[in-house]
């Protein structure tokens, strides 16, 4: 990662490592960013996660790719298809794969694009918010303002 640039939010500090052509990392964990400057797609990035706290950005636009195996990169791909404002179960997201739930679960708790790769749209089967790699508190709020933001969808599956 050559490029950095960090943005304050409702959710904390998030800090946005990326190269020449691809956004890596998006993250509320601490990141040694020394010497490193921002360039056109760091800033991009953080102009367009600005417009999703306003609510006023529901898909975003720009490269990303992140390091993993395989089967991490279609858990991630499946993420994707989660829609802005609605939230599905571990076992309904793992229904294709039954017998690998738990490395599914694992796969979404690796995922180092945070908001964007929508891992935080996976809830237990109970309905109750479970594993969230940036805290269970900054989960409710992402899927309380995506929900508002969308006018429908829940935080919690109701049975």
């Amino acid at each position: 990662m050559d490029y950095a640039s960090v943005i304050a939010s409702p959710v904390g500090t998030i800090t946005i490592l990326a190269d020449d052509e691809f956004v890596h990392v998006i993250t509320f964990a601490e990141k040694d960013i020394t010497g490193l400057s921002e360039n056109e797609l760091t800033v991009k990035v953080a102009n367009q996660l600005n417009d999703y706290f306003k609510g006023d950005l529901k898909d975003f636009d720009f490269p990303i790719k992140q390091k993993g195996t395989e089967f991490q990169q279609e858990v991630w791909q499946n993420l994707l298809t989660i829609p802005f404002g609605e939230t599905t179960s571990y076992a309904k997201f793992s229904a294709h794969n039954p017998l690998a739930i738990r490395a599914i679960a694992a796969a979404n708790g690796k995922n180092n694009i945070a908001i964007v790769v929508p891992c935080h749209r996976v809830i237990g089967s109970n309905g109750k918010l479970v594993g969230y790699a940036g805290g269970l508190w900054r989960k409710q709020w992402l899927l309380q303002h995506e929900r508002e933001i969308a006018q429908k969808g829940q935080t919690e599956l109701k049975f």
